[in-house]
């Protein structure tokens, strides 16, 4: 144990009785009673909690409350009240792993005052799998606004458990994960990044949440957050000596506020996600019944979906997204170069969309259609793109009507450039150009530095923009997939329209940088994920992207078995086939996965996970008795046999098991996939072996 935690452990215990002896102390358990939250005030006022789960000790004594201009909210107070409730029902996801989820919780009310009068309640709730708290201000009579320039939450961890954590980066989430203890989390090295555009890390000890830590008895923690809303996101600061995070919120554009909130205010939900065991993060549905329900009425037009699309080629460097640069190559040449095509073109478009209606996909991601693409890197200017004029090689009246002949669907494609305030003027006219010509999917994007200048991507103005784009949207009936925005918090429960976020470091960046590590799918799931579902683009056949242009030494890092298994371990309703028809028509026996995989689930179980090294998930296709199933790992080649005891008894299944073939290896030989079929009952065993950075995907389908 560390020596200086050992010699403050003393005090933190002492912590308990001196809150009891003030008549202050409340603890709260769950129904099953595996967990509890612990509240009180000390002999100055101040809030301080404490969490346990299965008898011990996950979060020890630790600050609550804020810095504001108008109230000192974090002591001087009194306890007015403490009022507990019980909550239990089941809701149904609009889409989702599962049918049906369970909301049971018990709740405490803890209401304080101080000398002036203010009230201010901390609210807490207590889960089987965790525990969710959040501060309250009601309308008070002094002041209509509170200015917050500080958040005092603070997590007191038990012992230097492994973490894995991305850096507390205001303006980025696509770094690669580090698995450190807490003691050793430094961000020194992520400052030689050179993938990241906009990357702006300026504490060496912050984090990002959600992050997940396991103790040394197997417990797995993640703190996060839930509902975040017209606040900034929650970052911590690592007080790597004492073992200890505390809340950072990103800045506004004045740097000492961090949030302008209009009384009465509730922050978003603090999460501590906990379980005996890394399966039981993954099946965790803490963050999502934090949530507030669905906000739309009528939802019938909501459809998770397949795609595919005009994108991957620009990233190997066979297509432009600028329709200019193309022409300025033309006029120097005198001919049309195979590096510079404008990938956009109506031809080409025509040709996805032939594709999509020959395999069955539902839609035709389309980047790079609209005006402004030659000045939208960098540039740092209020107005780039106009999303309802696209360039003169992109007929939309031909388009529409030729996707709408082939029962395929046109996704647009809003990249802002982190102009936000000129999308925002043209949202409106850019919703009703997508209604004219039958498009209900946009992607939007936020490359590059925010306008207004001095904002953040996970500051409070852009955590507004994100939900506003969410609700106009969903006014339009159009589904939303958000490229470069915070991560997610859950908010696909209130506005299911939202399908879908990039919000981590995706598979583009095994096109052109250092790429993705094996290790990485193994992580996300247990971090990023937690808030909701990622747009990562699985499904890359060709993997080496010498492929495109004998000088580039960029790989994707993983088998082409891992990539078909990616579709079941990484939750999305919005699942791309990522690659270039070409490369799947060479491997149709090996793209027949992609085409059977669903996309929406009545059922999810975890069959075997350890966080940075494997997964294996199993998943019932939505109104069907179909389970697929998916198991990858990380650098390392091992053995897993998968008992499918989740099949129903009395049914025959056949097994379409798709494996890391003979030799395969995702750096020396990652193209070998084996296809085998079997027939299958409850009660029986799969035994899969992975490669080095592989997988295997399996189609069980009901006979």
């Amino acid at each position: 144990m560390n020596r200086f935690l050992f010699l403050l452990l003393p005090f933190l215990y002492l912590l308990a009785p001196t809150l009891s002896a003030q008549g202050t102390l409340r603890t709260l358990h769950s129904p099953g009673k595996l967990s509890s939250i612990s509240i009180g005030l000390n002999k100055s006022g101040e809030p301080f909690y404490k969490i346990n789960y299965r008898g011990k000790t996950a979060v020890d004594w630790s600050r609550l409350g804020f810095d504001t201009k108008e109230y000192k909210l974090h002591s001087g107070f009194s306890l007015r009240s403490a009022s507990t409730s019980t909550h239990d029902d089941t809701w149904t996801p609009v889409w989702g792993e599962v049918a049906q989820i369970r909301d049971h919780y018990n709740e405490l009310e803890y209401r304080l005052s101080d000398a002036t009068g203010c009230t201010f309640i901390i609210r807490c709730r207590a889960y089987d799998e965790g525990v969710g708290f959040r501060y309250e201000l009601p309308r008070q009579d002094c002041t209509p606004t509170v200015t917050i320039t500080d958040e005092r939450t603070e997590f007191q961890m038990t012992g230097d458990h492994t973490a894995w954590w991305i850096p507390g980066d205001y303006d980025s989430n696509e770094h690669v994960y580090s698995t450190t203890a807490i003691s050793a989390i430094d961000n020194v090295w992520y400052n030689r990044e050179h993938a990241i555009s906009t990357q702006h890390i300026v504490k060496m000890k912050n984090v990002q949440t959600p992050i997940t830590m396991k103790t040394a008895d197997g417990t797995h923690i993640a703190l996060a957050e839930a509902a975040l809303a017209d606040f900034g996101a929650l970052h911590l600061e690592t007080d790597v000596k004492n073992l200890k995070f505390k809340a950072f919120l990103i800045p506004s554009a004045d740097s000492t506020v961090k949030s302008v909130n209009t009384m009465p205010f509730h922050s978003p939900w603090r999460a501590v996600l906990l379980s005996k065991d890394a399966a039981g993060i993954l099946r965790s549905k803490l963050i999502l019944n934090l949530n507030e329900p669905c906000k739309i009425k009528d939802v019938s037009w909501i459809k998770p979906q397949k795609y595919v699309g005009v994108w991957w080629e620009m990233h190997v460097g066979l297509a432009t997204w600028d329709y200019e640069a193309t022409a300025d190559m033309m006029a120097a040449t005198g001919r049309e170069v195979k590096n510079g095509r404008h990938g956009a073109n109506t031809a080409n478009v025509k040709r996805y969309i032939d594709f999509a209606s020959k395999y069955g996909f539902d839609g035709v991601l389309v980047e790079g259609w609209n005006l402004g693409w030659k000045d939208w890197f960098g540039k740092w200017k209020d107005e780039v793109f106009d999303f309802a004029k696209p360039y003169p090689d992109f007929d939309m009246d031909e388009l529409s009507r030729y996707a709408k002949e082939k029962g395929v669907k046109i996704i647009a494609h809003h990249e802002t450039s982190s102009a936000v305030p000129s999308y925002e003027r043209q949202m409106d006219a850019a919703y009703a150009y997508m209604n004219k010509y039958g498009q209900n999917a946009v992607k939007t994007g936020y490359v590059g530095k925010i306008i207004p200048k001095g904002e953040w991507h996970d500051g409070q103005w852009m955590n507004n923009h994100y939900l506003r784009v969410a609700e106009r949207t969903a006014q339009n009936r159009i589904m939303v997939d958000m490229h470069e925005p915070v991560r997610p918090s859950g908010w696909h429960r209130s506005w299911p329209n939202w399908m879908a976020c990039e919000a981590a470091r995706g598979q583009e960046f095994n096109a052109w940088s250092t790429g993705n590590p094996p290790e990485h799918e193994c992580i996300l799931p247990f971090t990023r994920i937690l808030g909701g579902p990622m747009d990562y683009t699985p499904g890359i056949f060709e993997v080496r992207m010498s492929a495109y242009d004998p000088n580039k030494k960029e790989v994707v890092h993983t088998t082409v078995a891992k990539q078909l298994a990616l579709y079941v371990t990484l939750y999305s309703p919005l699942q791309m086939a990522a690659d270039l028809p070409e490369n799947y028509e060479k491997r149709l026996d090996v793209f027949q996965f992609i085409r059977d995989v669903p996309v929406d689930w009545d059922d999810t179980r975890i069959l075997d996970a350890a966080v940075g090294d494997y997964i294996s998930t199993a998943r019932r296709q939505k109104g069907t008795h179909n389970w697929f199933v998916g198991s990858i790992t990380d650098e390392n080649p091992r053995n897993t046999t998968l008992k499918l005891d989740f099949l129903p008894a009395g049914k025959t299944y056949e097994a379409t098991i798709y494996a890391d073939g003979a030799g395969a290896h995702w750096e020396s030989n990652p193209y070998p996939v084996s296809i085998s079929k079997r027939k299958v009952r409850k009660g029986d065993t799969l035994s899969l072996q992975l490669a080095a950075g592989g997988g295997a995907a399996v189609s069980l389908i009901a006979q």
